[in-house]
This record gives C-alpha cells, structure tokens and sequence, in this order.
C-alpha cells in the first residue's frame, strides 16, 4: 500500500514514515503543500496524510485541490487545529478522517487500515485470496487451507501487492518502488530472495505455483 505524507515538522515525518513502513507500507514524504500535490497528482497513491498548516498550501487547499481534479483516495488530516468549526471545514473539503495533534500511532494505524478497507468497524474486513491461500489485511495474518502461516513484513507487504493486482502482471521496478518504497534505478534481484522465501513458506510446488513467474517482466498471482 503506497501513502503520501505531507508534513513539515521533520520529527513527526520520521516517525510517522519509520512507523508505517514498520507495518509493510510504502511511505513518500512532502513537506510543502506545492510538492505535495505535484506528487498526489502525477501518480496514484491508496492514501494521503495532511497536515492543516503547510509552506506554500495548506492541507486544507491541497484537499480541495485534489477533489476538484478527481483524485478519490482516503485523506486523512493529521492537525492541531481542534475546533469543531476546523473540523467541519476539513471534511467538507474532502477529507475522510481527522486526527489530532498529538496521536498515538496505533490509533492512526487503525484509522488508516479503516479508510483502506473501506469499511467502518465492525463490518467485514479486506481479504484477497489466491487458490487456498488467504490474506487479510485488517489482522495482518495469512492462511492456506486454514493453517496460519507466519510472514515477515516485507513479505506480507510483497503478497499483498500481488494479490491486490491478481491476474495482471506485476512488473519487477513496479514491485521494487511500492513495497520497498524505492524510486531509483535498483538491482531488483532483492525481489527474488524474497520471492524465493514466499514460496517456500507458502509451500508452493511447480504444480500449484500460485504466485507466478513471467521472466524477464515480473510476476503474477493466479487461481
């Protein structure tokens, strides 16, 4: 999953990137609203952290911006601004949720992981499957044939992407720059230790290769 975070003050940045990405995120971060929206606007992203008070535009115009250009992920701002009248303008122009300065990030996390399942609490949570293999993304878990397997990080986040996109092909550089967050010209021979390690935790054989390979492009997840 691929986030956007604009935010000015550096510690927070750091914290809320390194916490995120702890949990299997892709992180880029702004620190003005100019970049910021450059960034929502060139490529897509499942969600986008505001801060309210930002150099350049502030949360709430880059909201407003980006609703008025089509773009449909999740906004969730992160402010100090504690007014109902605040509140109410940052939801009128667009935003989905609204936490304040200071959170705990677990509640972040949470309110995160219910915008992306698009879903409110206690209504079914997002699942993606894949022949006997099921991942749900709300208890982070992964089973096949009812048995639970254990995943790092890193390799939950790779079996997510390739289940989000079961069926089409996931091509290598795309891989490397949503799960591991990396946007420059990089050995991408990372993805087939980690490939290699999926399936071997999966148990997949030849015959039941669920997660396949299209060399010389990347991979695929198919019934």
């Amino acid at each position: 999953m691929h986030v956007l975070l604009l935010e000015d003050e550096p510690g927070i940045a750091r914290f809320v990137k390194q916490g995120l990405e702890e949990e299997g995120y892709a992180v880029d971060v702004a620190a003005d609203g100019p970049t910021g929206l450059a960034l929502a606007l060139a490529q897509p992203y499942d969600l986008l952290l505001l801060d309210w008070m930002l150099p350049g535009l502030t949360g709430l115009e880059v909201c407003r911006q980006l609703r008025a250009q089509g773009v449909g992920a999740p906004i969730i701002f992160l402010t100090a601004k504690d007014t109902v009248a605040d509140t109410v303008a940052g939801l009128q122009a667009g935003a989905n949720d609204y936490i304040r300065k200071p959170f705990h990030f677990a509640e972040l996390l949470e309110r995160i992981r219910v915008q992306l399942r698009g879903v409110g609490p206690g209504q079914a949570t997002e699942r993606f499957a894949v022949g006997p293999i099921v991942l749900d993304v709300a208890t982070h878990r992964v089973h096949k044939n009812d048995e639970e397997i254990t995943l790092t990080q890193k390799e939950f986040a790779l079996l997510e992407y390739l289940l989000r996109h079961k069926g089409r092909v996931c091509r290598r550089q795309s891989i490397i720059e949503n799960v591991w967050d990396i946007h420059f010209e990089y050995n991408t021979g990372v993805l087939d230790v980690y490939m290699n390690a999926l399936r071997k935790k999966l148990s997949l054989s030849k015959e039941d290769d669920y997660l396949q390979t299209i060399r010389g492009v990347g991979y695929v997840a198919r019934d």
